[in-house]
């Protein structure tokens, strides 16, 4: 293969959408594309979050809360856009010359929100920083492949890697990719992240943090790009879902993202403002933390799953605003895909369908009846709570003694950061959102050593086949092995998938302009958000 022909398949691969046929949810629900764009200019605006980030670090955004906000103040080298394609952010341009080599050529005249000017220096420093093991950062997975990071030029990066990766390019467009200031960062030492300026270029700065109440951001007049279009967001930490809502009705928040799914009724028919779905590239899941215990045995996982009402789920936890699902990954996560590379991908996964009596059976052959498992649950959402009772159902019905133990939304993060938030706990509901347009996303957490990788499932053959994958730049081809991996994921049941879940976003009738997609945790959605009228 030639170096051009390379290059404009790692361009394809990278700047997939989802397919055009996603728009279907399944359900009643209808997916909106966007929101209709803002009139004019407004003074601030207020959104609603369900839990406060425990740091704004770029190299621990890897949640809800902290990429929510943190996406409208530090920018990536790449930019992943409303429409879940990927284009230029601070890097005009990426070629690659080779496959192991990446170019990054510069924007000029970006400016940090210190004031300073961002250099080829700057974002040798913020990549180095997440490939520092003493770091412990969220994304150090992305660069286990890249050997360097040099600047070639004033404004020029580039990225030598170990050998071809279709994946590190891609990351690019998350927090993976984002650059900050290195003398900003290295002026606030152990402070960064959780005080004063993070030293980014976004469209906002942070301003006023109150803890436990509030972070205010602050427009930043000197961004190179357009001008957001209002003066101020200010994110209010509301934990609980009733919370949230009622502020949302009364008009202390003009809207938010996450909405609580026992909500959608009430807001939908309110008359206050719009409810939206979008593409959301999310499954909801129960992760398996812990394989030292009954679960252990994949025995007990397929009961478990077998057991699982997922219909009912969906239609209690999710306000019917989803699809079951046998698949870890979304559809729309494919679209790079044939048809035919698809249809490897799902035809042959396990059913959804409950069968309690084959679970029952599975759980006698595996000695588990009687075996306690703990399952975490929060009252951060219904999706949340309600799927771990429907795990306790599940459990209690084949013999397992499921017990739950309550987490506070501000702590449930926690748990995929710190391992002993972890401690005791053998599953818990887990809301999963693609972070590219790629199923390995997904299903390269199952590699030995992968940092979401929780209950410490190894397996040589499948870290092979993930390799494999990665190093294969053609969609298509990467595809095919990516269905084996979905395959192996499914039999072993590493994870149990339940249903696909769009995003949802709720708007007042004061203002408009949010992206409806999963893109607001990387994109700076934010400065879009302006007067409705």
């Amino acid at each position: 293969m030639t170096t051009a022909a390379l290059t404009s398949l790692v361009v394809l691969a990278a700047c997939s959408g989802p397919p055009k046929d996603s728009q279907d949810s399944g359900g009643e629900i209808e997916l909106s594309a966007s929101t209709p764009p803002a009139r004019g200019e407004i003074d601030s605006f207020t959104w609603a979050v369900y839990a406060e980030p425990p740091t704004l670090d770029y190299t621990m955004a890897f949640d809800y809360p902290q990429n929510t906000i943190l996406s409208n103040v530090c920018e990536s080298l790449m930019r992943w856009t409303p429409g879940l394609t990927m284009e230029p952010g601070l890097a005009k341009k990426a070629s690659n010359p080779d496959p192991t080599t990446w170019v990054y050529d510069l924007r000029e005249g970006v400016r940090f929100h210190n004031g300073g000017k961002m250099t080829a220096d700057d974002v040798v420093f913020s990549l180095e920083r997440q490939r520092d093991p003493d770091n412990a950062a969220a994304w150090a997975q992305v660069f286990q492949n890249v050997a360097s990071v040099k600047k070639t030029g004033k404004l020029q990066v580039t990225v030598k890697l170990k050998k071809p990766d279709s994946q590190y390019p891609q990351y690019m467009a998350t927090a993976a990719g984002v650059v900050a200031s290195r003398s900003g960062i290295k002026a606030a030492g152990k402070d960064y992240g959780t005080s004063g300026d993070l030293a980014c270029t976004g469209p906002f700065k942070l301003g006023t943090w109150d803890k436990g109440q509030s972070i205010a951001l602050e427009r930043f007049d000197g961004y190179w790009g357009r001008n957001a279009k209002a003066k101020k967001a200010v994110f209010r930490v509301l934990t609980d879902p009733s919370s949230r809502t009622n502020s949302m009705l009364s008009g202390e928040s003009d809207g938010g993202y996450l909405i609580p799914t026992e909500s959608y009724d009430r807001l939908r028919d309110s008359g206050v403002g719009k409810l939206y779905f979008g593409e959301g590239l999310t499954t909801v899941n129960v992760n398996v933390t812990n394989m030292k215990g009954p679960l252990g045995d994949v025995r007990v996982r397929r009961a478990l799953s077998l057991a699982l009402d997922r219909s009912g789920f969906v239609q209690a936890g999710l306000g019917g605003a989803g699809t079951v699902t046998n698949s870890l990954t979304p559809r729309a996560a494919w679209t790079a895909a044939s048809e035919g590379t698809r249809k490897a991908a799902f035809d042959a996964l396990p059913p959804t369908e409950r069968d309690i009596d084959k679970a029952t059976k599975l759980i006698k052959e595996a000695g588990a009846t009687g075996k306690t498992l703990t399952v975490a649950t929060s009252s951060i959402g219904q999706d949340v709570s309600l799927l771990a009772t429907a795990v306790q159902a599940a459990g209690t019905q084949i013999g397992l003694d499921i017990r739950l133990k309550t987490i506070a939304p501000n702590a449930f993060t926690a748990l995929f950061t710190d391992p002993g938030a972890r401690k005791g706990i053998d599953l818990f509901p887990y809301t999963s959102y693609q972070n590219i347009t790629d199923p390995l996303d997904m299903l390269a957490n199952f590699k030995t050593g992968a940092y979401l990788n929780f209950a410490g499932y190894s397996d040589k053959g499948y870290d092979r086949l993930v390799d494999r994958a990665t190093g294969v730049y053609q969609p298509d081809k990467r595809m095919q092995i990516e269905a084996d991996l979905q395959q192996h994921v499914a039999e072993q049941v590493l994870w149990i998938p339940v249903a696909e879940w769009p995003t949802t976003v709720f708007l007042n009738k004061r203002i408009t302009g949010a992206p409806t997609t999963i893109s607001y945790m990387y994109y700076p959605w934010a400065a879009d958000v302006g007067a409705a009228r």
